[in-house]
């Protein structure tokens, strides 16, 4: 029954408390300010979106602010994601909370959302495609 989709759908089953789970999983406690998604699905990757996420990292992690194992005081996480729908437009960045979505992001756009987005709470006009809210 452990691990079954009987089991995962019991309401009744014992959760552990929120202070139980935040000594197992760290990143509940910390105050990221935002989520960088790279799609990282068909089209996107076709169009170099691999590239774009690994320009995010290196540059997120040479600014210090990439939240990963190696440094849990940072206060972005970058993330992959699925298709969001932007496949003909990719590679789609999508920035939360702020909601921001970019199309046609090229590794070379990295340090400027960084800069302009992530630092300085700008988003990037030329690269924005859609804003949620």
């Amino acid at each position: 029954m452990v691990g079954s989709p009987e089991a995962a759908m019991d309401e009744n089953r014992p959760l552990p408390t929120p202070e139980e789970d935040a000594s197992l999983s760290p990143i509940i406690r910390h105050p990221l300010q935002r989520q960088v998604l790279v799609c990282t699905a068909k089209s996107c990757a076709a169009n170099g979106s691999e590239a774009v996420l690994e320009a995010f990292k290196a540059r997120l992690e040479e600014e210090q602010l990439l939240y990963f194992k190696g440094n849990r005081e940072g206060a972005v996480q970058c993330l992959t994601c699925g298709s969001v729908g932007f496949c003909a437009i990719g590679p789609a960045v999508l920035v939360y909370p702020d909601g921001v979505w970019y199309a046609h992001v090229s590794p070379g756009d990295v340090p400027e959302i960084v800069e302009s987005h992530l630092k300085g709470g700008v988003p990037v006009a030329r690269l924005m495609r859609k804003q949620l809210g």
